[in-house]
């Protein structure tokens, strides 16, 4: 898909297709992250929650508690 940006005041915009919204489950609500990996292509996907976050940094740390000895093995 090729995609033209659009003048938004001082600034230009980028219009998502609805059927993309749709698939990605992105509403006007929804915070996007924005970032770059190699400095010459956007990624913009919905931003995870703190809640998700905290819950993952919680399972991560008891995995790794629990795991450790076969984890420092297997490095």
């Amino acid at each position: 898909m090729m995609k033209t940006l659009i003048k938004h005041g001082n600034s230009l915009a980028l219009i998502i297709d609805k059927p993309v919204l749709e698939l990605l489950k992105i509403t006007e609500t929804t915070l996007l992250e924005i970032s770059t990996i190699d400095g010459k292509s956007l990624q913009i996907r919905p931003a995870q929650s703190e809640e998700r976050r905290g819950k993952f940094e919680t399972a991560l740390k008891k995995t790794n508690r629990k795991f450790a000895k076969t984890l420092k093995n297997l490095a």
